[in-house]
């Protein structure tokens, strides 16, 4: 009896949480409380909005909350004002797989954290994924709250490289 009553409770803190989901506007097409009690595949989902809104609610401007375009827009424009080479056209660019971009705004937002000599020309995936953790540890540093791992930058994960920009712009805005 016991054990039902605990899983009836989780079930039904999963169907909150998609209630509540849905009411912010997120897309729950088959999520239930049961997908969540489970954790299958569709949680992911429902973290990933999770993370999203959160992330991009670090960014509202004028109550509105900023798309993807003004992101890499307002990265680029900071990265030019700083006298920086690098840029990029989008959050799938394979330009972004060696940090530097990141590594480059970060210091042009916090100048002074930054210290090229570590890193590496990034020539193959060893030294992509020590670019990865440094770029990530100095956007901690200057306290962005970045959930990517090493991997989402050196495989190009869109949807985590979103975030890491959007965190560290969220730092800009401060």
């Amino acid at each position: 009896v016991w054990i039902s009553f605990l899983v009836f409770g989780v079930v039904s803190s999963g169907i909150n949480a998609e209630y509540g989901g849905k009411e912010i506007g997120f897309v729950l097409v088959g999520i239930d409380g049961n997908n969540l009690h489970d954790g299958d595949k569709l949680t992911l989902a429902l973290v990933w909005q999770m993370m999203r809104h959160y992330t991009l609610s670090l960014l509202t401007h004028d109550g509105k909350i900023l798309k993807d375009n003004e992101i890499i827009s307002w990265c680029n424009t900071k990265l030019e004002e700083g006298g920086k080479d690098s840029k990029f056209a989008g959050f799938k660019d394979p330009s972004l797989a060696n940090s530097r971009a990141i590594v480059d705004l970060i210091d042009v937002i916090s100048p002074g954290h930054i210290s090229y000599d570590l890193m590496t020309a990034a020539a193959n995936d060893d030294d992509k994924f020590l670019n990865a953790r440094y770029a990530i540890t100095m956007a901690r540093k200057i306290g962005a709250r970045i959930f990517a791992l090493p991997e989402d930058i050196t495989e190009v994960n869109p949807k985590m490289i979103m975030t890491v920009f959007a965190c560290i712009m969220s730092v800009g805005f401060a």
